[in-house]
């Protein structure tokens, strides 16, 4: 049952077994190479392999509709006896098929004594009795005198009272019928005061019904064929089933929904249209190409059978093989990367005997075809080999010739597969990773980081990583690409595009008479387009039910075999003659564009190129599609030169020269005459400091660092090559000798050296050297205090300056942690013993009873500036004013103009004498926003004072301490900084017994005595809790956030409840201010803990989200560190435990009773003496 399961596509299978997948076979171990080799191909050029495929489709496309399609469709019905005749049906009545109607073929045998007859069906849209036409009357109708001619009564159709048309029949011998059908061509309309034109000849004319078929030539028209083509689409309605229409509608509602499936799941992906439009793209690439192939191998297809067959084709194959393949590919890039940031960034690692890394799109095709390729291309074989049967089974009705264009559908779509559309997959990849790139340089930018540091940031980010010796070369999509191969490409593909161009277009009037236009219906019929444009064969019992009655009947008194061909019914339209004949523009006097095409075939074969080319680019949808290719090879041309821009710009140049001024406030180093060495003196023999973890660059670096000079040089060589800028080039003991003397600044030490290392072990050397704390620093240079092995750039501009080295703390995990149905593990960089372990139980206890759940119940970071006026009068307007509707709109449309993403929430305003200070709150993204909001202040305030009338108001401080910053203040703990978050948990009764080792009634007790009756006796504000701190601090410098901001980020307020049994604890914080872009988030190993955290940097469609994610993590690892040292001072614990971690006995009390008699146990007091009061009352029952 399996390996026949096995030949179904992958869609018809059901639901998949979990077990491992088995070994690939032999034929899968054959294919995927090839299929590994054209993506990869096609991925390494993407441009290249989407402008080939996108030329070749608009080749095809030529091919197949040659001028155009439409012109085609418009010319295949003339007035002529043999085009109206298309799609008849002829039928017998005798009394051999017993005077019944019975069809038969139009070459059959007719009997002798038959009266054969030919059925006309004249049809005047727009004509019933509500219409704003009046169609003709029969005798109106011009007939031959010398014609017998019989009008039968029209039959209604069941759309008749939705179209409004009307409709005259007659009957008339078979051999005068051309005769009559060109009497009838003209229909005067017998309307009184009807509409007169004057032509430019001066002749007056009323509107006809004319016959449509008898339109002159004119130029192409949009509006014009979707007005033939929606009259098409009427008719062939009204000449259809009920149930073939309902099944259509049917097939066309499924063949959409299966668009909004692909759409629903592409978005899913990530994607909003990109890679669905890519899909329909692909798709309809292939059947153009299949088109292409069947149409010349003269297979009929006719445009009913298109529109009948698609639908069902697209719902049955369906696009799962593309989102099969494209859900492969994203997992595989996303996999990778985490893959690739755990791998050195060292020069050793770069310079490796293995070469530069693969690209992860590679890594992601080479995977994603060796999982799921072989599966795919074997459901292309299966689905052609039905079709191809079904093209070999003889079923007529147009089945085997669909098949067939199907089969071939299928093919090209499975070519197109592996190569264009993963070309499209791989350029989205890289486009995204632009846009991610580009966004977090800008995000750190606008928190304050200087473009250097915030472009190296991006740029580390980035996947994937580029390796040290292909840094130059590595480009936008993922090859390292020669200068002179974008150039010559273009050069072919301009040649190419006009080679093939050239010959389609040349070779056009060598196949017709001078008279494109003219030969295109025939040139159709011959087979070039296999009957793409044939008129398929009516149901005469619809067209003409009632007249094929009366004409029986009389056939039957007569007793006369009777043969009647029914024609296809003839449409007129009211219109002028000379409007719809198109009377050339040389009969009118003119010169028109249409005749201009036709002349040119006078002028031989140059003229009919040239009239060829004309008339191509005239096509609808030829011409629609030049302009949008053009307009979007335009905008990606543009696009993709900025990302150039972005992507060859080098962090290392500095963004503009250090300020004078900066260089005046810098601390400078000491003077030269406190040097302890004399210039030349060796260096003591360096003991290296051990680090924290070797890298495969930190001998590298100790090599580079510990250079020894060659010769003395003389002070005056030192300020020469100085000043030349060449200071990387002197020793280091050549420039701590400088630095002491004080021509090198301290904060330029990574400048002057160009090495970030090296400058940190100058610095060292300097500070050991200084005269002033010699007696302090002088071992510094030898200390165990780490230097090597760490990213200094990220550092400088960012994080720190005057650096000397860097300070590992021990990080450890807390958890698992169910958040909000989510499962983490939480970073804790602490040195507090037991910190860690005690969060754990609380972890573990919190998921005994189903996790936390979290509430974020505000995010605005604010910033409270300080501005004073001369009189309180004017302080009180400015008040007023800011308190006011259009106060508050000025300051918001001034705030929010300073950055893409802080929003100005609200603004509070307190006033303290002529001092008015002003708290600004909003939101900043994902950056904890600080500087970000600074500078939205500051540009506030000018506008205040500029445009708000306010010129003599003098702004005392950016930060008048009403924010507040860095202190405890009562206005955060009501009003909420950063984000506010509260956490909740409930414990069973029996795990709060068997994991934390107390009861519900003792944590209880406890709260009440010590978060709320303790904190208040001392007076505490925002400290209502346990040890909130511990654990804000420990996750805020795992993860980058600033430590000082720990005095309110711990603001908290602890409540415990018994709730029927249970314990239900929940922590409040209003002012978590945290964020996953900027500050210390830049540093890998921060940035590591956040990504175990999964929210690192900036989120990719919600920003907010990330440090809003963050804040709720926070919020409920609190919640576990509160719940279990609550436990551990509820049951006795806490003392014990810590003693035991520090291998400490624990002290014990001294066998002394205490005053009043006996030792109190270890436990709550209150507890206690209602144990002894209810063993008391049991005792004198």
């Amino acid at each position: 049952m399996n390996a026949a399961s096995s030949f179904l596509p992958s869609r018809f299978r059901g639901e998949q077994s979990t077990s491992p997948p088995a070994p690939p076979s032999k034929l899968n171990r054959a294919v995927t190479p090839i299929l590994q080799f054209f993506s990869t191909k096609a991925c390494r050029h993407p441009i290249h392999t989407i402008c080939i495929v996108a030329l070749l489709a608009s080749t095809s496309y030529i091919g197949v509709f040659k001028e155009s399609i439409l012109d085609v469709t418009r010319s295949a019905r003339n007035a002529d006896w043999s085009s109206l005749t298309e799609g008849s049906r002829s039928l017998l009545a005798s009394p051999e098929t017993q005077w019944r109607w019975q069809e038969i073929d139009a070459d059959a045998k007719i009997p002798n004594n038959a009266d054969r007859q030919a059925l006309v069906t004249l049809v005047f849209p727009e004509s019933s009795e509500d219409a704003p036409q009046t169609a003709p009357q029969h005798h109106i109708v011009p007939l031959p005198q010398n014609l017998s001619i019989a009008h039968l009564p029209s039959t209604s159709n069941p759309l008749a009272a939705y179209s409004q048309d009307s409709a005259l029949a007659f009957a008339v011998k078979y051999s005068e019928a051309p005769e009559f059908l060109a009497a009838a061509q003209e229909i005067p309309n017998d309307v009184p005061g009807q509409e007169t034109l004057v032509t430019e000849l001066g002749q007056q004319e009323h509107k006809m019904w004319i016959m449509t078929a008898a339109r002159g030539y004119t130029s192409n028209s949009l509006l014009r064929w979707v007005h033939n083509g929606f009259t098409e689409f009427v008719d062939l309605i009204k000449n259809a089933e009920t149930l073939d229409i309902t099944i259509m509608v049917l097939g066309y509602l499924a063949m959409h929904l299966t668009f909004v499936s692909l759409y629903m799941s592409m978005k899913k992906m990530g994607s909003n249209i990109w890679l669905f439009t890519s899909v329909l793209l692909s798709s309809t690439f292939a059947f153009l190409f299949g088109l292409n192939v069947t149409t010349k191998l003269g297979v009929p297809i006719s445009m009913i059978l298109l529109s009948e067959g698609l639908p069902f084709l697209v719902v049955t194959i369906g696009f799962e093989k593309n989102i099969v393949l494209t859900k492969a590919v994203l997992s595989h890039a996303l996999e990778r990367r985490p893959e690739e940031k755990s791998v050195g960034s060292g020069k050793a690692a770069a310079q490796s005997s293995e070469g530069p890394a693969e690209g992860i799109i590679q890594y992601a095709v080479t995977r994603a075809i060796k999982e799921k390729g072989f599966d795919i291309v074997r459901d292309y074989l299966i689905e052609i080999a039905f079709l191809v049967a079904g093209a070999a089974s003889g079923v007529q009705g147009g089945l085997q010739q669909f098949c067939f264009l199907a089969a071939w559908i299928l093919f090209f779509d499975c070519i197109l597969l592996f190569t264009f559309y993963m070309a499209i997959l791989c350029l989205k990849l890289e486009i995204n990773r632009i846009k991610r790139h580009v966004e977090m340089r800008r995000v750190l930018e606008a928190d304050g980081v200087s473009k250097r540091v915030a472009e190296s940031v991006a740029k580390s980010n980035d996947w994937p990583r580029q390796s040290g010796h292909d840094l130059a070369t590595e480009r936008l999509f993922g090859q390292n690409a020669k200068s002179s191969s974008v150039p010559r490409f273009k050069f072919w593909m301009v040649v190419g595009f006009c080679a093939i161009n050239i010959i389609n277009i040349c070779t056009i009037p060598f196949r017709t008479d001078g008279k494109p236009l003219a030969s295109m219906y025939s040139w159709a019929r011959a087979g070039g387009l296999g009957g793409v444009v044939s008129t398929p064969p009516l149901d005469p019992f619809k067209v003409a039910a009632n007249g094929l009655d009366e004409i029986l009947f009389t056939a039957r008194s007569h007793n006369q075999p009777t043969v009647v061909t029914v024609l296809t019914p003839i449409k007129y339209e009211l219109e002028f003659p000379s409007v719809h004949y198109a009377v050339p523009s040389a009969q009118m006097g003119g010169s028109g564009g249409d005749d201009f095409y036709l002349q040119l075939g006078d002028y031989g074969m140059g003229g009919r190129v040239v009239g060829s080319i004309l008339t191509s680019l005239e096509d609808p949808v030829l011409s629609k599609w030049i302009v949008v290719a053009l307009v979007m090879s335009v905008a990606l041309n543009g696009y993709l030169f900025n990302a150039a821009r972005w992507g060859i710009k080098d962090p290392s140049i500095p963004d503009h020269k250090i300020d004078p001024r900066d260089l005046a406030a810098a601390e400078r180093f000491n003077d030269g005459y406190r040097t302890p060495l004399p210039l030349g003196e060796k260096f003591r023999e360096e003991s290296m400091p051990p680090t924290p973890s070797l890298t495969d660059d930190e001998a590298l670096v100790a090599k580079t660092s510990s250079r020894t000079p060659g010769t003395l040089r003389s002070p005056a060589e030192l300020e020469k090559l100085m000043a030349e800028k060449r200071t990387h080039e002197l020793t280091d003991e050549e420039v701590v000798a400088l630095s002491l003397k004080g021509k090198i600044p301290g904060y330029a030490l990574e400048k002057s050296l160009k090495d970030c290392t090296r400058a940190v072990k100058v610095r060292r050397s300097i500070i050991s050297r200084t005269r002033a704390t010699a007696d302090f620093t002088a071992r510094l240079e030898r200390s165990k205090l780490p230097y090597l092995s760490y990213d200094y750039e990220r550092v400088l501009g960012a994080c720190c300056e005057n650096v000397i080295g860097y300070m590992p703390l021990p990080v450890g995990v807390a958890g698992p942690l169910v958040i909000d149905g989510h499962s983490y593990f939480i970073p804790m960089a602490t040195t507090e013993g037991v910190l860690v372990a005690s969060a754990s139980r609380g972890c573990k206890a919190i998921n005994s009873g189903g996790g936390a759940v979290t509430v974020l119940t505000g995010d605005g970071m604010t910033r409270g500036p300080c501005v004073s006026f001369d009189t309180l009068e004017r302080a009180g307007a400015a008040k007023l004013w800011l308190d006011s509707e259009a106060g508050q709109t000025m300051m918001k449309n001034a705030f929010d103009s300073t950055s893409r993403f802080a929003r100005l929430q609200t603004l509070k305003t307190a006033l303290a004498g002529t001092y008015l200070y002003i708290r600004f709150k909003t939101t900043t993204g994902d950056a904890m926003g600080m500087n970000m909001i600074s500078k939205g202040v500051e540009h506030a305030l000018n506008v205040m004072a500029t445009e708000g009338g306010f010129e003599d108001m003098a702004i005392i401080s950016v930060s008048g301490n009403y924010c507040t910053d860095k202190k405890a203040a009562a206005i955060n703990w009501i009003d909420g900084r950063g984000k506010s978050v509260v956490a909740e948990a409930i414990i069973p009764g029996d795990v709060v017994k068997n994991v934390l080792k107390s009861d519900v009634d003792s944590l209880v007790e406890l709260f009440v005595a010590k978060n709320m009756i303790g904190s208040a006796m001392a007076g505490s504000m925002g400290g209502f809790n346990a040890h909130a701190a511990n654990i804000v601090a420990a996750i805020f410098i795992a993860t980058g956030q600033d430590p000082a901001q720990v005095v309110e980020g711990s603001n908290c307020i602890t409540v415990m409840k018994n709730l029927r049994g249970s314990l239900q604890i929940s922590v409040s914080m209003p002012s978590i201010e945290v964020g996953t872009i900027g500050g210390g988030t830049i540093l890998e190993p921060q940035g590591a803990m956040l990504d175990l955290l999964g929210v690192r940097g900036p989120h990719p469609t919600t920003p907010g989200e990330n440090s809003q994610r963050l804040a709720r993590i926070v919020a409920a690892a609190v919640l576990a560190g509160e719940l279990s040292l609550a436990s551990a001072l509820a049951a006795g614990h806490l003392v014990r435990a810590h003693m035991a971690h520090n291998r400490s006995a624990p002290p014990t009390r001294s066998s002394t009773p205490a005053v009043g008699g006996s030792n109190t146990p270890v436990g709550l007091t209150m507890t206690t003496a209602l144990e002894r009061a209810a063993k008391a009352s049991t005792g004198r029952r």
